[in-house]
Formats: structure tokens, sequence, C-alpha cells
């Protein structure tokens, strides 16, 4: 199952469970997960980008290593909130991954996800060639923190 609907993912997932998040760019994934109560997100490592049978290697491994239950990826919606080429690649990602993994897969907004993980990395002092090597990862952390914050709390 493959949504952009909150309420139909957590349908999905009545037990919760811990979530992997997906930052997918053209080089690189930012990878990160949360506790399986939903309260918080944590930046893991950074997937160099490579054909999707390697992708899905790595990302099963993961899977299977931390019981996910489901993904939820960023979709990059432009700033107006029509899709582009990008969001089409996102969304062929999805499909890509939901028949090799058979988990249900939330498709999340991730307008700003790349600017609030740098800000909060610039607040946190960290170097220019340091954000490099993390923003990924902690933009992954900000898509999943924005969707567990919807799952485990909102009013759907």
């Amino acid at each position: 199952m493959i949504t952009d609907n909150a309420l139909d993912f957590s349908d999905a997932l009545a037990d919760g469970g811990v979530l992997l998040a997906l930052d997918l760019g053209t080089k690189t994934i930012g990878i990160a997960t949360c506790d399986a109560g939903w309260r918080f997100a944590t930046a893991g490592k950074t997937l160099p980008r490579g054909k999707f049978g390697r992708d899905k290697e790595a990302l099963s491994a993961i899977v299977r290593d931390r019981q996910v239950a489901g993904v939820v990826i960023g979709l990059p919606r432009n700033m107006d909130g029509s899709e582009g080429p990008r969001a089409q690649a996102s969304r062929a990602y999805a499909r890509n991954l939901s028949e090799a993994l058979d988990l249900p897969i939330l498709l999340w907004d991730e307008r700003w996800s790349t600017t609030s993980a740098e800000r909060a990395l610039i607040d946190q002092d960290m170097s220019r060639a340091k954000r490099k090597d993390r923003i990924d990862s902690h933009a992954a952390a900000v898509i999943l923190q924005g969707a567990i914050d919807r799952l485990a709390g909102a009013a759907f």
C-alpha cells in the first residue's frame, strides 16, 4: 500500500511499530527511524544512491535489523503544491520499494525538510563539511518527525 493519506497509513499500522523515513536525493538517500511508540525521529546514515537493486538490499537489511513496520518517503512537491519530475521519481521509487519490502508506505510532503535540517545543524555550530555529509539523514528525520507528530497525536 502506498498512500499520501496519514489516516490510511495509520490504519495499516494499527499496532504502531518502528518507522523508516527516506529523503531521496539524486546522489544519496537520507535515512531516519523512530521508536515504536512514534515519539522521536532519529537521523541515521546516508546511503549513496545507486541502482535500485543495491538500494533495496541496504534498505531491506535496515528493515530486518530494526523490525520496521512502515516507511515514510519524502515527496518533493513544488511550493505551490503541484508535483514535478522529482515527485514523480519519488512515487516511482515508492512503487518499487513497496513491491520489494511489502510494507505500507506514506508519501509525506517534504517542502521545508532540508531547510529545517540545515538550520538545526547550523544552530549546533556544525561545520559546512560535516553538514554536507549529514544533511540528508537529518532531512529524513525532519520528514519523519512531521509524519509521526501527525500520526501519533493529531485528529484526522
